[in-house]
């Protein structure tokens, strides 16, 4: 088995368009949650997202791209080219042939689909655009990363909706480290912020109105957002003789299923998750220094969540630090995990831990130390980045400080 290093980070998100200013944030607490900005929203019970209102489309595509390019692939192109300048990689001959990319995405193209549902039954028009399916289909920011970046190994998108891009770099690791590719594109990306996306969930009432708390007695519910982030997952071996610089090394992986319910998580599934991710980087719980919990925002999952990693971890969950960014930035869905990831980059690389912002109120059922409101300079050695999404479908990745 090969080791598995990360050597390239990129991202567009509500915090920030790139991965410094996204780490700066976190540092410092901010909120990229605010008013949600786009058509229809004063029909919409719920107003708020983590929505990234700077986004200027026509100075980063020209119009060709545009017809093809759906807001998810836009979010997904940009966070790659910066990943893969980092990395300092060029995909040409067999490195080409032994790179790919797998991506995660819940919706996909969700904001055509919603501009072309609007347009064939709200306007009675009977033509649409000849692009509209290769431009929301979900493989399509996968597709035009490889396009662009010359990637001609294995290469698919994930949609196991809130884990969508931890399976997705999970499947990534595994190729790397099994031998099928020498470096693997990978990450997620989702622009659910339209009115057919928002009014969607708004139908399951798990929204918060004002805020997203997680673990604190007085959470009200989740809040989405949206954008990318991409990573560029390198043979171990291959980085260090061409000198790259090395973020962290992915150390394990693990999957469940809860096979119980479609909406409500499972102790037992998430418990396992966390447990085969540890047992498979070989790592004790004593050594797991922080957690990125899933930590939505809602009574369900954070009390779940903090039970099963108390199962998982035994003793140690006393002594562990567990922070949702989710407060911070919002529930990117399939998304989510990948700007995530950036956080347990953080804590691994700089020794920074990033806070759960908006906590008020102690939950006797979520009495882990969740790090609340403001950052703290810690170095760790090994962290893990959970992800449990609706039909019971969890993932946990481990990753450890390279030394």
């Amino acid at each position: 088995m090969r080791r598995v290093v990360i050597t390239g980070a990129g991202t567009v998100n509500a915090l920030g368009l790139s991965v410094p200013a996204t780490l700066a944030a976190m540092r410092e607490g901010k909120s990229g949650i605010s008013d949600l900005n786009f058509r229809d929203v004063d029909r919409l019970a719920i107003k708020i997202g983590g929505q990234i209102h700077n986004w200027d489309t026509e100075s980063r595509f020209n119009r060709q791209q545009i017809v093809l390019y759906d807001r998810f692939t836009q979010f997904a192109l940009t966070a790659a080219r910066e990943a893969i300048t980092q990395s300092g990689l060029e995909f040409i001959g067999d490195l080409a042939t032994r790179s790919g990319v797998i991506f995660g995405t819940s919706g996909g193209g969700l904001t055509t689909q919603d501009d072309n549902y609007r347009m064939v039954y709200e306007e009675g028009k009977n033509r649409v655009h000849p692009f509209v399916v290769p431009k929301l289909m979900n493989n399509a920011s996968c597709s035009h990363v490889s396009m662009e970046y010359n990637l001609k190994g294995p290469s698919f998108t994930v949609a196991t909706a809130c884990a969508s891009s931890n399976h997705a770099m999970g499947q990534a690791f595994n190729m790397v480290r099994c031998g099928m590719a020498t470096a693997m594109v990978t990450g997620g990306s989702e622009s659910m912020l339209c009115f057919g996306g928002v009014k969607a969930w708004e139908g399951l009432r798990v929204m918060s109105k004002d805020a997203c708390r997680p673990f604190s007695l007085n959470r009200n519910g989740m809040v989405q957002g949206e954008g990318a982030a991409v990573f560029v997952f390198e043979e171990y071996e291959h980085a260090k003789a061409r000198g790259a610089d090395i973020l962290c090394e992915v150390a394990g992986f693990s999957m469940t299923s809860d096979a119980s319910d479609i909406v409500m998580p499972s102790k037992q599934g998430a418990a396992r998750a966390i447990s085969g991710a540890l047992q498979d980087a070989k790592l004790n719980p004593d050594q797991i220094g922080y957690i990125n919990a899933h930590g939505t925002g809602t009574a369900a999952n954070d009390k779940t969540e903090c039970a099963a990693v108390a199962d998982a971890l035994g003793y140690h969950a006393d002594r562990v630090m567990m922070s949702s960014t989710k407060s911070m930035h919002g529930h990117l869905i399939g998304g989510t995990g990948a700007v995530e990831l950036l956080a347990c980059i953080m804590a691994l690389k700089d020794g920074v831990i990033a806070p759960t912002i908006n906590y008020e109120e102690p939950d006797p059922e979520c009495a882990l130390d969740v790090v609340p409101n403001e950052a703290r300079d810690v170095q760790v050695d090994a962290v893990l980045s959970n992800a449990f999404a609706f039909g019971g479908l969890n993932a946990v990745l481990a990753l450890r400080r390279v030394h």
